[in-house]
């Protein structure tokens, strides 16, 4: 979640669009934005084809665990066996991007992710998986994103203009957002007719495609970075940079708490009540899709508006987070839950495009990685005990209360954000200037805006 608003030095500008010699396909190409360049287009349709894949394949692998005779507990080892060596390998993950061609760890990551998904996906539909198989291929693919995530967000906010990030990141994540909503219902209904493991395998073909569409990355205007002090040094440096800012550790410490409530109602509690109370994985698939398309919904929002403190705007969109743990104690019926989740992925979203301009304003082009991969550690750090834990605090006091519990941690340590100054005061700069490596938008006197 990195960047600068202001065109940094060293940032390649736009890729012109090649239009080729039909002047048909010209028309419609000149049609694009100036700032979707060939590149930027790559990096999308790549990540829409990954993400149709990847949302389907969440629901199933629950569901896989389930059909196999697993318990809540079950899930939970599951999702935690992918998170934990995401955890383990991400700081290596953005030093590595921030030293080896970024496209190239792309296309390694997806091509492993597709193999621990085939893999997967054989094993559900041989039948009989045992539960250390299916952990085992999760911490595999756990394995490609940690590498996968720190060089991706270099990668597409390398692909355009500093002044024009905010937007091209909105109709990114539109894109990506767009491709959860079919992935989630159309996964939510595969697995009830055909079976999860039929699910797992479209997601490994889609991972194939991803790959062999960033191959095709043009990284001829990428200026090389200079040779770095050892790997020890550049996560050092990374460090420095996240201490830095207290806007950023600040955040980076409240989302390791939030991501780790919310992942565990959703990926242990969700399928649960679905399985019990709401009818099974297709009412749950369906509100995930809603909350896909609340995203598309923030995402088109973000595209038109920019807040001027643009930490502030997205720290006040974390607090709906608590909903959908609060309908699933109730439970609500399947529209409020729907409804909930469609507002809920409205306001996710704006929290996500402001975070990414704010560090895109912020961190250099060329310590992005490392500090990306400092922001994704802090935010999956607590995901995997939280997931482990989410059975037996379950069995301890009781769903309801567990669900409760994880809707109060999100609205108190949002509102103890709030109470970082700097939280408060950043602003987008309207000019481009180049960034010192110093927090420099909490204070300064003209600036305006988020993504």
């Amino acid at each position: 979640m990195p960047g600068t608003p202001g065109a940094p030095t060293g940032r390649p500008e736009p890729e012109a669009v090649h239009h080729g010699t039909c002047p048909a396909g010209a028309v419609v190409l000149k049609t694009l934005p100036p700032w979707a360049g060939r590149n930027y287009l790559l990096l999308t349709g790549a990540t829409v084809i990954a993400s149709l894949g990847s949302s389907g394949a969440l629901i199933a692998s629950a569901f896989a665990v389930l059909a196999a005779g697993g318990s809540a507990t079950d899930v939970g080892l599951v999702a935690a066996a992918r998170t934990i060596p995401l955890v383990f390998f991400l700081l290596i993950g953005g030093a590595v991007a921030d030293r080896l061609p970024r496209h190239r760890v792309m296309v390694a990551a997806n091509a492993l992710s597709c193999v621990s998904q085939g893999l997967f996906a054989l094993l559900v539909l041989a039948g009989e998986p045992r539960l250390w198989q299916m952990a085992l291929l999760a911490a595999l693919g756990g394995t490609g994103q940690a590498f996968f995530a720190p060089a991706s967000e270099g990668m597409v906010l390398a692909s355009v203009s500093g002044d024009q990030a905010g937007r091209a990141f909105a109709v990114y994540r539109m894109g990506m957002n767009g491709a959860n909503i079919g992935g989630a219902a159309l996964g939510g209904a595969l697995v009830a007719a055909v079976g999860p493991g039929w699910v797992l395998a479209v997601d490994s073909a889609a991972f194939a495609l991803a790959a062999a569409l960033r191959a095709f990355l043009d990284v001829s205007g990428v200026p090389e970075r200079a040779p770095g002090g050892g790997m020890l040094h550049d996560l050092r440096d990374g460090w420095r940079e996240v201490v830095s800012r207290p806007w950023l550790w600040a955040v980076v410490v409240q989302f390791s708490l939030v991501n780790a409530v919310v992942s565990a109602a959703e990926a242990v509690y969700g399928p649960l009540v679905a399985e019990q109370r709401l009818g099974g994985p297709g009412p749950w698939g369906l509100a995930l899709a809603a909350f896909g398309v609340g995203t598309v919904g923030g995402a088109l929002l973000m595209a038109r508006v920019r807040p001027r403190r643009m930490l502030l705007t997205g720290a006040l969109c974390v607090f709906p987070l608590a909903l959908p743990s609060a309908a699933l104690a109730v439970p609500l019926p399947v529209a409020g839950l729907t409804a909930i989740m469609f507002g809920s992925g409205i306001a996710i979203e704006v929290f996500a495009v402001t975070w990414m301009t704010a560090l895109h304003q912020e961190i250099p082009e060329e310590k992005f990685s490392r500090v990306s991969s400092y922001d994704w550690l802090g935010s999956l750090a607590m995901v995997p005990l939280a997931t482990a834990l989410a059975g037996p605090v379950q069995d301890l006091i009781g769903r309801t209360a567990a669900l409760w519990g994880c809707s109060a941690v999100i609205v108190l340590l949002t509102a103890a954000v709030l109470c970082v100054p700097d939280v408060r005061r950043l602003t987008r700069r309207t000019t481009a200037e180049p960034v010192a490596g110093v927090s420099a938008g909490a204070t300064e006197p003209d600036t305006a805006g988020a993504e």
